[in-house]
Parts: C-alpha cells; structure tokens; sequence
C-alpha cells in the first residue's frame, strides 16, 4: 500500500471553491476507484489556505489509474488558477496502527 500525501497553497480569494470541489474528488475516489481506501482533507487552523491531502492506495498503479480518472481530471483543470504551490509525495506504507 502507497500513501499519497499532498501539499497545497490555495489563493485566498478560491478558498471556499477550492474546498468544494476538492470534497467532491475525494468523495469520487474513495466511491468509485477500487485502489483507493482513503482520501483525507486536512487544513491548517493557524494558516486556512494550506491544505494537506492524505490518500491510501494499493499501489502506484492505482494511484495512476486516479490521475487518469474524469474526477480526478476536472479537479485538476478547474483548480489549476487557485493553487499558489503544490508538493506531492509518495511513501510506502509499513504499518497500520489504529485504536478500536
């Protein structure tokens, strides 16, 4: 398994439109791509417009078969004017660790 960990800086002014449209990817991901087992949104309260994205997926395959999908690609176009900066990273995952 694959972690996809994202880093954005969002133009203030896109925020709000942003947000949506990213719930919207996320919610696409998780419901219609088998690879994909997680799709985290998480913002910074100290600095709203940095957002982090935290993905599971099966592999890097899966995560390719993501970048190729119609959600995936009309996220992509319809945010590219609101993205000040964007890292991402791929890290194997080596364990899962949860409390029940």
């Amino acid at each position: 398994m694959i972690a996809i960990c994202v880093e954005f800086e969002i133009d203030p002014t896109n925020l709000d439109a942003f947000l949506s449209i990213i719930q919207k990817n996320a919610s696409e991901s998780v419901a219609n791509e088998v690879g994909c087992h997680q799709f985290d949104i998480l913002q910074d309260p100290q600095n709203p417009t940095k957002i982090f994205l935290y993905g599971l997926y099966d592999d890097a395959a899966a995560f390719n078969l993501h970048k190729q999908s119609s959600h995936y690609l009309e996220f992509n176009q319809a945010s590219s004017e609101m993205v000040m900066s964007k890292s991402v990273r791929l890290l194997q995952k080596i364990n899962h660790l949860y409390r029940v």
